[in-house]
């Protein structure tokens, strides 16, 4: 199977992933307590108006109705109305989630800068200092959850040595790169921290083997046995925990982009959960749904570049 082939039937494989997706969260978002009738219309609530708004809404409609009207929708592009702020739920979405994606990306940039930088130095001083200390730190980073990983990156970095904005997102894309590098970091240690460790015993597993010793015997320098041989193979298994860990990078970002107050989906995502706004809520799921696929496919995709060796029979 050429890699056309395996990415129609991944991209196949996607179409019910997908069709799941939306069962599972059709189902969890009907079963939270409350009322969004009631929860809409606040200190005005009676029965009466509540059933007027249900009719309104759809929200009286058979289930299956509903769960046909959202998935159809959903294929043309519609995702619904918003029951909190009565507007397109497309248009509610697609202006949050750029800020999201650029909060994933730098994420996952930086994420990799750390793994590479410290995954290496760990493996090559194996058992002294360095590598100790680059256990114990990430360790420390791996234990400590997000939300108060980042109050403390806001305190240091913040608010005592005031090198980084605390919240927000700017105006300018300078000023966005330089909001997003605080919860952008606290996503990224978390992240590079389970890396860090696999990269690391490849590396030391990899260094052992008959062919880098072959490649010493051919007087290759360190640096290029490290890089052209040792490293290209190492990352192999790496990158498949990277792409099983985006999922929890993605659920991690919504925490994050409310501690620093982002106007991304995260907040909105929150806030559409505790009003009960059902089609938002199945809208940023489905998204970001899609977004974890498409990022492991492309993770199962690059393992052909990285070695050539590797075919997609």
């Amino acid at each position: 199977m050429g890699r056309a082939a395996y990415i129609r039937k991944r991209l196949l494989l996607m179409v019910f992933v997908l069709f799941g997706v939306t069962i599972v969260i059709f189902g969890m978002v009907r079963i939270l307590p409350g009322d969004p009738a009631f929860l809409i219309l606040g200190d005005r609530a009676t029965d009466q108006k509540a059933a007027e708004l249900r009719e309104q809404l759809g929200l009286n409609r058979p289930v299956l109705e509903q769960y046909w009207m959202f998935v159809s929708g959903f294929a043309r592009g519609d995702m619904g109305q918003s029951l909190l702020y009565r507007q397109p739920v497309g248009d509610l979405v697609l202006r949050r989630v750029p800020v999201s994606l650029a909060l994933a990306a730098y994420a996952m940039g930086l994420a990799a800068l750390i793994t590479l930088t410290f995954g290496i130095l760990a493996a090559i001083n194996k058992g002294r200092w360095p590598d100790q200390l680059i256990r114990i730190g990430f360790l420390f980073a791996l234990t400590t959850p997000n939300f108060w990983f980042g109050i403390l990156l806001i305190l240091l970095l913040g608010l005592t040595l005031r090198w980084f904005p605390v919240a927000g997102f700017g105006d300018t894309a300078v000023q966005h790169i330089w909001y997003l590098f605080l919860p952008a970091l606290t996503l990224a240690l978390q992240l590079s921290a389970v890396l860090i460790r696999n990269l690391r015993g490849q590396i030391i597993l990899t260094l052992r083997s008959d062919y880098v010793r072959t490649a010493h015997a051919k007087g290759l320098s360190e640096s290029l046995v490290l890089l052209r041989h040792v490293l290209r193979n190492a990352l192999l298994s790496t990158l498949t925990i990277f792409g099983l860990q985006f999922g929890f990078l993605v659920g991690g970002a919504i925490v994050v982009e409310t501690v620093f107050a982002l106007p991304g989906t995260g907040q909105l995502l929150i806030q559409s959960i505790t009003a009960r706004d059902y089609p938002v809520v199945q809208a940023i799921t489905v998204i970001s749904a899609v977004l974890v696929i498409v990022v492991n496919l492309m993770v199962d995709l690059s393992y052909s570049f990285l070695d050539p060796r590797v075919t997609y029979e």
